[in-house]
C-alpha cells in the first residue's frame, strides 16, 4: 500500500522559509518520479514541482527560483525547500506519487 506522509508546514511571515518533508513507503521510491502539488483555499490543485528518477527537477513558473525539490532515496523521503515565501503560497501542500497523495501539510504565509 502506497503511503505518503507530509510534515513541516506551519505559519511563516512573508519572505520566510520552510522545509517540507514527505515520508514514502509501499513502493520503490528510488525508482519513482515524485511531485509536490498544492491547493489554495477555494482553488483547485496546482502542480508545484517534480523530481524524476535521476536528478531532473521541474518547477512551476510561480515558484521557480524560490523553491527547491530534493530527495533522499536512502530514507525514502522527498523534500521541498521553500524560500522567499509569499502570501500567495498559502495552501495545503501534498506529496504525490502517480495518482496517490498524502493528507497534506498546511502552509500559511502571513504577517
Amino acid at each position: 500500500e502506497v503511503q505518503l506522509v507530509e510534515s513541516g508546514g506551519g505559519l511563516v511571515q512573508p519572505g520566510g522559509s520552510l522545509r517540507l518533508s514527505c515520508a514514502a513507503s509501499g513502493f520503490a521510491f528510488s525508482n519513482s518520479d515524485m511531485s509536490w502539488v498544492r491547493q489554495a483555499p477555494g482553488k483547485g490543485l496546482e502542480w508545484v514541482s517534480s523530481i524524476l528518477r535521476g536528478t531532473l527537477r521541474k518547477y512551476a513558473g510561480s515558484v521557480k527560483g524560490r523553491f527547491s525539490i530534493s530527495r533522499d532515496n536512502a530514507k525514502s523521503t522527498l523534500y521541498l525547500q521553500m524560500d522567499s515565501l509569499k502570501p500567495e503560497d498559502t495552501a495545503v501542500y501534498y506529496c504525490a506519487y502517480g495518482s496517490s497523495r498524502g493528507r497534506g501539510t498546511q502552509v500559511t504565509v502571513s504577517s
